[in-house]
Order: structure tokens, then C-alpha cells, then sequence
């Protein structure tokens, strides 16, 4: 099973924020942006800043194939 962020980067696109305007928001380091890039694994504490962040719930930025 892999995780991808199409719906995260979808959501920003739609609320015109940047992926840099997220991570100083949410504060989390430029790595965790590019592994969110690539579709890798990111903790779950990075999850649920993201989601704080953006006021929505995990499979609202995450889907798992």
C-alpha cells in the first residue's frame, strides 16, 4: 500500500497557499515538503500539523493505494 498527497496539494491549490506558507505554518522542516512530494512516508505528527493547520481531517489530504 502506498501513500499519496494529490489531495493535499489539490487543497492548497484551491485555498492559493504555498507549500512553503504550509510548512512555516504547520513547522515542519523543507524535507518533510519533499518527501510529501515524492509520496513517501511522513510521520504522523507532521500529519496531524498539517491538518491543524488546514482545519481538515486525514483523509482529506491523504489517500492510500
Amino acid at each position: 500500500m502506498s501513500v499519496k498527497y494529490d489531495k493535499l496539494f489539490d487543497l492548497l491549490k484551491e485555498r492559493k497557499i504555498k507549500d512553503v506558507e504550509l510548512q512555516k505554518t504547520a513547522g515542519f522542516s523543507g524535507n518533510i515538503m519533499t518527501r510529501i512530494r515524492r509520496n513517501e512516508y511522513v510521520s504522523l505528527k507532521s500529519i496531524e500539523a498539517i491538518c491543524k493547520v488546514l482545519e481538515t481531517k486525514v483523509d482529506e489530504i491523504i489517500s492510500f493505494e
